[in-house]
């Protein structure tokens, strides 16, 4: 800071703007005295390279310049007047979003049969190298000299392929183990709930049968309404579609299902008789949670993976649950879809979310969950707001179609042995909130937890949730639980939740703008963290990447990219001794300031380029054809400078 020139520090008077927030006189700075900063320090000794800071200025692609700051909101007669009658608002759809397979950042892997060493079953027809020499003459430099996963297993199993090799590697090109780690760690499972190669070929064969959720399905089919439910698609026309060869291989002569709720199924008469083959399961011997006075971490696609969920759990998350899954994705043995269902040992009281629209297809997921992973529950996404999920009827689209709703609440109940949750918003419509009406029905359809998101789909983001409303669905709620969930970003915003009738809180935003959220509220305290401990946090997130997507490139990019977006909302936070009033509030915007050191304004830049040198610093260059997208807008990196 001292070698600022008095043009650079110089601070223009700063006028409040509503929705800023407010930061000490000293620490405010303008948008162009922000990036020379930043500029200066990265080119630093390299400036006297002829022509450097022009030839940055003429690769500047304009697509990728730091978003235009938001304006201030109309009062709503003035909106009225300026907005059309017929104008259409798609507020945070993200509609141009593209949606493209990760790019191969290596021409030619080495084959796994060179790092395993085995011989490769494919031969001459291998695409990949097999001499180890010719594929080290083309890998990427390595990263750095220590090898996180070898120096804490004992052994890495990508071999020559890992970026940090050399940390492992002899030099007649073996790999290195340590005998003692290596036993440690032997039969220690560190992440459950992975889909095994013969579940996958089962469920793509529809050989996996549902015998629970056949019997509960045959139930609503013999209802007397049952033609109206047929004219609505509804469980038995999904049913049909879901394919016929699933339904005939559940029908068998040796197992008849029941044709009415009265005629129960045969006792199995092989292997020793059992209290469970005779005595069903009742929902008051289920498993139990308790789940009053926890700290929830939300269900956060993209950014809610698991190696962020570990570091939220470090800081003190009590409840963690993976990202939304497709319900039809995980029938089907989708791998991509199954990887949200995995589950690290450090994750004590760990569920899954599920987001469907049929009863059948939603009820046959829960048994499948329900025999093939180890969860603590079981939630029931009615609260994504996405086009995507509402059109076809899930989502916030199962707050309106309550018959519909209450057929998959109790078909899931009927098959888990875990309790059921459910998530939901306000309503559908800003000015329309019918959660209570819904709240008194789903009480009594057996769920063991409710999470009320404090806006409405309409609303997304741009209001303050409701909590007024939250507390006075809580009381409607009792004795079941229910969590509140909007606006918490520290240990103030959450006492005054839970002196609402919550019993308990879900932060979302807040966990992604500073994890630490978590010991603020279990401390009661405004932690004032620096910037060097921030970056210990992000070096924290890129091991626990290495070690789930693995210490490769393609890892190694893969958990750049979920760095990157994690950044984009850590970038909002603003440090504690910066504040002129504590605490910031979730939707103050940060004006442009000068942080107490470099890497502290350097993680207040709202700039992708300065995000992907932050990313840098721990994982590497990127490569030449890295891209990254976010907010719809491509970043191809290769335009630009990176020092």
């Amino acid at each position: 800071m001292e070698a600022l020139s008095e043009e650079t520090t110089e601070r223009a008077t700063h006028v409040a703007v509503k929705g800023e927030a407010a930061i000490k006189q000293e620490f405010l700075t303008t948008k162009d005295a922000f990036h020379g900063f930043l500029d200066s320090e990265r080119l630093g000794s390299k400036a006297e390279k002829a022509g450097e800071n022009d030839t940055l200025k003429e690769k500047m692609d304009p697509s990728v310049e730091e978003p235009e700051a938001k304006k201030p909101k109309l009062d709503p007669e003035d909106v009225k007047k300026t907005e059309k009658p017929d104008k259409k608002r798609f507020r945070g759809q993200n509609k141009s979003r593209p949606h493209t397979k990760p790019t191969t950042y290596e021409e030619k892997r080495l084959c796994s049969s060179v790092i395993q060493n085995g011989e490769c079953k494919f031969g001459d027809k291998c695409n990949f190298y097999h001499d180890a020499a010719e594929y080290l003459a083309s890998k990427p430099a390595d990263i750095g000299e220590r090898c996180y996963v070898y120096d804490t297993f004992g052994k890495c199993e990508y071999g020559l392929a890992c970026r940090f090799a050399k940390a492992h590697t002899t030099a007649d090109l073996k790999t290195m183990e340590k005998a003692v780690l290596v036993k440690a760690y032997e039969g220690r499972t560190m992440v459950k709930n992975s889909l095994s190669k013969d579940l996958q070929y089962r469920l793509r064969k529809r050989s996996v049968t549902f015998e629970k959720s056949e019997e509960y399905l045959k139930t609503l089919c013999n209802n007397k309404d049952k033609k109206e439910h047929q004219g609505n698609g509804d469980v038995c026309t999904a049913e049909a579609s879901a394919g016929p060869k699933e339904e005939k291989e559940h029908v068998s002569p040796e197992k008849p299902l029941p044709t009415s709720p009265d005629i129960q199924p045969p006792v199995k008469t092989l292997g020793p008789l059992t209290d469970a083959d005779v005595v069903k399961l009742r929902p008051c011997e289920k498993k139990k949670v308790d789940f009053r006075d926890k700290l929830y971490l939300a269900p956060l696609t993209t950014c809610g993976n698991l190696p962020f969920r570990r570091v939220c759990k470090r800081f003190g998350a009590d409840i963690t649950c993976g990202e939304m899954a497709m319900c039809t994705n995980l029938l089907q043995g989708h791998q991509s879809e199954w990887a949200l269902l995995k589950r690290h040992e450090s994750e004590d009281l760990f569920g899954v979310q599920v987001e469907g629209c049929f009863p059948d297809t939603m009820t046959r997921c829960a048994e499948l969950i329900n025999n093939y992973t180890d969860v603590d529950f079981v939630d029931i996404n009615s609260g994504c707001p996405i086009d995507l999920v509402y059109k076809k009827g899930g989502g916030c689209g199962l707050m309106t179609r309550t018959r519909k709703f209450e057929q998959i609440i109790k078909g899931m109940n009927s098959v888990l042995d875990v309790p059921l949750t459910v998530k939901i918003r306000t309503g559908v419509q800003e000015k329309s909130n019918i959660a209570h009406k819904l709240i008194g029905e789903i009480k009594n359809w057996g769920v063991s937890m409710i999470t009320l998101h404090g806006r409405s789909r309409e609303q997304r983001y741009t209001k303050l949730a409701d909590w007024d409303y939250i507390s006075t669905c809580a009381k409607l709620a009792c004795p079941v639980p229910l969590f509140g969930n909007g606006d918490i970003l520290s240990y103030e915003d959450a006492m005054k939740a839970r002196e609402t009738s919550v019993s308990g809180v879900m932060i979302a935003r807040g966990a992604l703008i500073k994890p630490w959220i978590f010991t603020e509220i279990k401390e009661s305290r405004h932690w004032d963290i620096s910037s060097s401990e921030r970056l210990d946090i992000l070096k924290s997130f890129t091991n626990f990447g290495l070690e789930h997507w693995g210490s490769d490139t393609r890892g190694v990019e893969k958990t750049r990219n979920f760095m990157l977006e994690w950044l984009s909302f850590m970038c909002r936070y603003i440090p504690v001794g910066l504040l002129e009033r504590v605490p910031q509030k979730i939707n103050e915007r940060p004006p442009y300031y000068m942080g107490r050191d470099y890497l502290e304004s350097l993680m207040a830049s709202q700039n992708v380029e300065d995000w992907i040198r932050i990313s840098e610093m721990l994982l590497g260059p990127v490569p030449k054809n890295f891209n990254f997208y976010l907010n719809t807008k491509l970043i191809p990196t290769n335009d630009f400078l990176f020092m």
